[in-house]
C-alpha cells in the first residue's frame, strides 16, 4: 500500500523509494504526518522474546528482523522498521491476552514511571547497508482507580497495545507526563528518524 506525502521535503524527487515494514497503523500515521511518500509492507517474522536482553538490544533485534524480511522484496528501497516495548522494573510488558490482563497491566503502571523503548532499523541495498538505534521515553501514570481503568478500556482497544494503553487515545485520563519523545511512545521516534533518513534518502 502506497502513501503520498503532504509536501514535506523529507523525501525529495529522485531519491530512493521508501518502505515502512510495519503492520502498525500508528506508525503509518506518524510517517504520513511527517510528509513522507512511502509504501507499507507487513513483514512476516517470528519476533525475539529473550528477556535477558536489554530493552535496547531486544527492540533493535526485532526491528532488524522486520527490516531484513522486507529488504529482499524491495532491494532498491530504503526500509524502515521498528519495535516498541513497555518496560516496568526492567521487565517487558507486552500486549494483554484479554481484558482482565489489560486491567492488571494498568494496575501495575498506576502511579509509577515506566520506560517505552523503540528500536529502529533502517536498511538499504537489500540489507547491505543498515543503521540501528534505540530511543527511550519515560511515561508517568496518574494514580488509577478501578473505575478509571474500566472507563479507559471502554474507550480504546487495549488488546493490540503494549502495556494496554496508547498515548494518542484518551491519554489525559491516565498519563501524568511524558519525558522524551512523544512520538516514540506512539511507536516511532520521528525526531531521530528524520535525521537518520536524510542520510539514506539523499545520497
Amino acid at each position: 500500500m502506497a502513501h503520498e506525502g503532504n509536501g514535506s521535503d523529507n523525501l525529495k524527487p529522485g531519491t530512493a523509494p521508501l518502505v515502512l515494514a510495519s503492520a502498525s497503523p500508528r506508525r503509518t500515521e506518524l510517517m504520513q504526518e511527517a510528509g513522507y511518500t512511502f509504501e507499507v509492507l507487513v513483514p512476516e517474522v517470528e519476533e525475539a522474546h529473550d528477556e535477558s536482553l536489554t530493552c535496547e538490544s531486544l527492540t533493535i533485534e526485532n526491528a532488524r528482523l522486520k527490516a531484513m524480511a522486507v529488504a529482499s522484496q524491495r532491494p532498491n528501497a530504503v526500509i524502515v522498521a521498528a519495535d516498541t516495548l513497555v518496560y516496568l522494573d526492567d521487565k517487558p510488558i507486552g500486549k494483554p491476552a484479554d481484558l482482565e490482563d489489560a486491567a492488571g497491566m494498568l494496575r501495575r503502571l498506576s502511579g509509577r514511571t515506566h520506560k517505552v523503548c523503540t528500536g529502529v532499523a533502517i536498511v538499504a541495498r537489500g540489507g547491505a547497508e543498515e543503521r540501528t538505534f534505540p530511543v527511550i521515553s519515560e511515561v508517568t501514570f496518574k494514580l488509577l482507580t478501578e473505575e478509571i481503568i474500566r472507563d479507559y478500556h471502554s474507550r480504546i482497544q487495549p488488546l493490540d497495545k503494549a502495556g494496554a494503553y496508547a498515548v494518542q487515545d484518551e491519554s489525559a485520563m491516565i498519563i501524568e507526563r511524558v519525558e522524551g519523545s512523544w512520538s516514540n511512545v506512539k511507536g516511532l521516534p520521528m525526531e531521530r528518524l528524520n535525521e537518520e533518513l536524510r542520510v539514506f534518502l539523499t545520497r
